[in-house]
């Protein structure tokens, strides 16, 4: 196997690699027809915006609770749950915009219920590769091909959601998504993993909060690395959640010209995340961060 394949010996990651592939695919493929929903029925950006925030503020707060209850419990079985209920939410998605064509903010409720779903499901989801991998050495080609299956569901799940929606209407794309978490919880459940043994505890979970954020405090490059995430999120990738008006009012397109142009966004990540599986071990991964964010800005 080649080196750039090299995670791929693991059979654990090769199944939950395998499960999580299709699941994602139907993650943004719902992503997608959200966005393009709520433009739709209300004509609004504020709307789109308030649809867009509604999911990543209840993930931003509820984030480092999260990382605490994947650290504190197992991150397969917060992971398990989190799929189970992400899948719930797209099949009360499906029937929300199936019998309601007007319900703009049944679908922001649901998406603040996924968004409060995503901060624990993130955590344990990055967390559990590590126990997926056999050596350890491994680990950092796991996370880049973990990042190049992203990438590639970003870009072919808002092309296919365009069609779908198209096609099928929106309510197909909610239900491909709820269909879609049978994968990833079938691998799940075909995992190998040594039994769960916690981990003494000394202190409140509050307490291990506080020195999760004494820690990027005191911790130069970690300090660095999510201060320029933070910028880069408020001031730059914004832009991506008016991918509807783009489509629709400035270029005059259909549902197919927005899943193209939001899935446009995926072909770059690709190709950046392919470059990454072939970097060898210990590779000098600031010099590409700060490179990636002078490129971006």
């Amino acid at each position: 196997m080649t080196e750039a394949f090299r995670a791929f010996r693991s059979r654990n990651f090769s199944l939950f690699f395998a499960g999580q592939s299709l699941s994602l695919l139907g993650t943004w493929m719902q992503k997608t027809a959200v966005s393009w929903v709520v433009y739709a029925q209300t004509q609004s950006k504020f709307m789109l915006g308030v649809s867009v925030f509604a999911t990543l503020f209840p993930s931003a707060v509820f984030s480092l609770l999260g990382g605490v209850v994947s650290d504190r419990y197992s991150r397969y079985k917060v992971l398990l749950i989190t799929q189970v209920l992400s899948m719930v939410q797209a099949v009360l998605l499906t029937l929300a915009v199936f019998w309601q064509r007007d319900g703009v903010w049944v679908i922001i409720a649901l998406s603040a219920v996924l968004g409060i779903i995503n901060a624990f499901d993130v955590p344990a989801r990055q967390s559990l590769v590590y126990d997926l991998v056999d050596d350890k050495e491994d680990v950092p080609n796991a996370v880049a091909l973990n990042s190049t299956m992203l990438n590639l569901s970003k870009l072919l799940g808002p092309a296919v959601a365009g069609l779908a929606i198209e096609q099928l209407g929106a309510a197909a794309c909610f239900g491909l998504n709820a269909v879609s978490f049978v994968a990833v919880i079938g691998s799940l459940l075909a995992l190998r993993l040594p039994a769960y043994v916690a981990k003494p505890r000394t202190q409140a979970m509050l307490a291990e909060l506080t020195d999760g954020f004494r820690y990027v405090r005191d911790t130069a490059y970690i300090r660095f690395i999510i201060n320029t995430l933070g910028l880069m999120a408020l001031l730059v990738l914004p832009f991506t959640a008016l991918m509807p008006v783009y489509a629709k009012d400035i270029f005059h397109g259909t549902a197919t010209t927005f899943g193209v142009l939001d899935g446009a966004i995926g072909l770059g990540g690709l190709g950046a995340a392919l470059y990454l599986t072939s970097l060898p071990p210990g590779a000098d991964l600031n010099k590409v961060m700060t490179v990636n964010t002078f490129v971006l800005g």
